[in-house]
């Protein structure tokens, strides 16, 4: 079992962006293109903390905001009720920059990845802000994938490896993996699916990380005859790429999932291929099998896929700045909509209201019409900063720039109309996500490194 240091000192203060360790790895090892394919090399799980046959941790009901885009179909929308009357609770620095959106638990535990010379996950108190924990990782933490299950447990990805630590940051078991895993999400029978940017898919025990199938490559296995000298590349290789789903990181995205069926998407750009694909898969319980790919994604993936709730559509943003709705029975396309701008992130989905997300763009609403898409609204004086999301009662949350403050605007979702705004108190730049609490705290994480907790005043 991995142990890892727990930082028990005076609270962490002032952002530490000007990180030292170095990430590059040895120039020796080539283009990534050449060692996609070692996705397979050193894949030996390590021995593991707890009973082998018993799970009794639940997933939980999705209180708060547990995985990236909030559940297994990145819908990126929270079942709480959004409150249309917020004040700020507490904001503070994190200590380094944040690539991701913060997590919630169901108790309210924020937590959240980044880079300082002494940490890289750090978990936070909604009620106060106060630090709970920090453990030091592998570099490339801030940019994997990460969960929270329904006792608090996190799982995350970093440089080589899954880790889990229970909710007071203890470590509680780590299994090797090839590269970094850019996705984390659950399964409908509540392990834990990772996925590398190499391309290395494994479904986890949650309560020992054993590997509960064979390991599936989406790259395929590598051919030790023909390349039998082939190095094994960094396990941050490529991961520059992910941001924007650039060819030197063939999966650059968070999986959607189907836990009724056991069926999940990934995009994966190939090496060489000037188009990337949408992949279906399909975990049974006793294997993973690719059930169909589309190549489609012109310029690579912009936006991780996002289920419908029915399960029958699957949103996809390419770099050509075109959303696209595909049948997930077959990989037919549609129908596609040009955005203006390419989406990132995931696309926020309730209702058949489809709301992008993406730096370069303005806040928009698109109706999925079945065989065809609309404009519902778009709001062009909203300049996006960071990831909307929508909560129930039809209430929606953003960053925009207003003047020259970044502010938290609460709109409604049927018409787009602002109906409460706030300044983040010095923010500067763009957001990393925007999540939901489980008693609507709304939890705006800054690239720079800052967290800006609100609070509903009233329903």
């Amino acid at each position: 079992m991995r142990s890892g240091r727990r930082q028990t000192g005076r609270d962490q203060q002032g952002p530490r962006i000007g990180h030292t360790r170095d990430r590059r790895g040895p120039s020796w090892l080539g283009p990534v293109s050449r060692v996609f394919a070692l996705a397979a090399v050193g894949v030996l799980a390590l021995s593991a903390c707890g009973s082998t046959t018993v799970d009794d941790i639940k997933v939980g009901s999705g209180r708060g905001w547990p995985v990236a885009f909030h559940d297994a179909r990145n819908s990126a929308t929270s079942p709480v009720t959004g409150s249309r009357s917020l004040a700020l609770s507490w904001s503070r620095p994190v200590g380094g920059p944040l690539a991701q959106p913060a997590m919630v638990g169901p108790e309210g535990q924020v937590v959240v990845t980044t880079r300082t010379d002494s940490c890289d996950i750090f978990s936070f108190l909604m009620p106060t802000g106060r630090k709970r924990f920090c453990n030091p990782m592998g570099i490339s933490a801030i940019e994997g994938g990460a969960a929270i299950d329904g006792a608090t447990n996190i799982y995350v990805g970093d440089d080589g490896g899954v880790n889990a630590f229970n909710n007071l940051g203890q470590p509680r078991w780590r299994t090797p993996a090839a590269g970094v895993p850019v996705s984390v999400q659950f399964t409908g029978d509540g392990n834990v699916l990772s996925v590398t940017q190499f391309g290395q898919v494994d479904v986890l025990s949650r309560q020992t990380g054993n590997r509960q199938v064979s390991t599936f490559q989406l790259l395929g296995e590598p051919d030790f005859l023909a390349h039998p000298d082939l190095p094994r590349p960094p396990d941050f290789s490529g991961l520059d790429d992910c941001a924007t789903g650039g060819p030197q990181c063939p999966v650059a995205n968070v999986s959607a999932v189907d836990e009724k069926s056991g069926r999940f998407y990934a995009t994966v750009w190939r090496p060489g291929e000037g188009t990337a694909d949408l992949v279906a898969l399909t975990y049974s319980g006793k294997e993973i099998k690719r059930d169909w790919s589309a190549e489609m994604l012109t310029g690579g993936s912009a936006t991780s896929p996002t289920l419908s709730p029915d399960g029958s559509t699957l949103y996809v943003g390419d770099n050509t700045n075109r959303l696209l709705a595909v049948d997930t029975s077959n990989g037919r396309t549609k129908w596609v909509q040009d955005l203006g701008f390419p989406a990132r992130g995931a696309i926020s989905a309730a209702d058949g209201l489809l709301i992008p997300a993406g730096d370069d763009g303005h806040l928009m609403a698109i109706r999925d019409n079945g065989d065809s898409a609309e404009i519902a609204w778009e709001r062009k004086d909203l300049a996006l900063r960071g990831h909307p999301v929508q909560t129930a009662g039809d209430t929606g949350y953003t960053v925009a720039p207003i003047g020259d403050n970044l502010n938290l605007v609460t709109f409604d979702t049927h018409s787009g109309a602002t109906v409460d705004s706030h300044e983040l108190p010095g923010a500067q730049g763009s957001t990393a996500g925007t999540t939901i609490g489980p008693d609507g705290q709304v939890v705006v994480a800054t690239r720079i490194g800052e967290l800006f907790v609100f609070k509903p005043t009233k329903k």
